[in-house]
């Protein structure tokens, strides 16, 4: 193994726990403005459309996503950009360092010094999400970025951090929280894969129990 690939949503911090924050911050902002609830319909809207589309290509789907909630729910798209940029891509990054994983930084730390490239390939843009958690990755890369233009379960997205990392796709690892998006995605690039346990609190020891497993002497 010479690199490690993670997805990010619901694999580096616990997604359940951040819809909480969010569903709070979201009635307490709205409760205040009840004029502007339809916006809580947008945010619905816009993942239910992108949901629809697992492995959608291109082009330029990064603006293409706004369009498929304008014409499902006629809405404006500069609108659904603000709404979006505000609740899913702004807004939740001040509750990510409360919900990571435990065990993650000490598995990305791990990694490093074992000389480990570290990867990120996730639907959504991660930059920002990761300065939040306080991790570093050799590479970032969405499903959106103009290069990739394909959406999970395509594969394009991990070849194309492989053929960077300059490693061939059976010498990676991608960590994902679902089979059939990054399961799938890891099977159709060759890519060796492990998935988050999804039973109740097994999550918590997910990155103590890999790192243990793939370094015992670090124990």
């Amino acid at each position: 193994m010479k690199a490690v690939i993670f997805d990010v949503d619901g694999t580096l911090y616990d997604q359940s726990r951040l819809r909480r924050k969010m569903l709070y911050a979201l009635l307490g902002y709205y409760a205040l403005r009840p004029w502007r609830a339809q916006e809580l319909l947008i945010l619905s809207k816009f993942r239910a459309e992108r949901e629809k589309r697992s492995g959608a290509v291109g082009p330029d789907l990064e603006n293409a996503q706004y369009t498929w909630c304008a014409e499902k729910g006629g809405y404006s798209i500069p609108k659904i950009k603000r709404t979006v940029e505000q609740w899913i891509f702004r807004s939740p990054n001040r509750y990510l360092a409360q919900c990571v994983y435990p065990g993650t930084q000490t598995f990305f730390e791990t990694l490093r010094q074992r000389g480990i490239k570290i990867g990120i390939y996730s639907d959504y843009a991660a930059h920002d999400k990761l300065v939040a958690m306080g991790l570093q990755a050799d590479i970032v890369v969405s499903s959106t970025d103009p290069f990739i233009d394909r959406m999970k379960p395509n594969p394009e997205g991990l070849l194309y951090i492989a053929q960077q990392l300059e490693v061939a796709p059976e010498e990676c690892l991608f960590i994902g929280d679902r089979q059939e998006l990054d399961g799938v995605c890891a099977e159709r690039a060759n890519m060796p894969y492990r998935i988050v346990d999804k039973q109740p609190f097994a999550q918590f020891d997910f990155y103590h129990t890999l790192k243990n497993q793939l370094f015992p002497s670090t124990n």
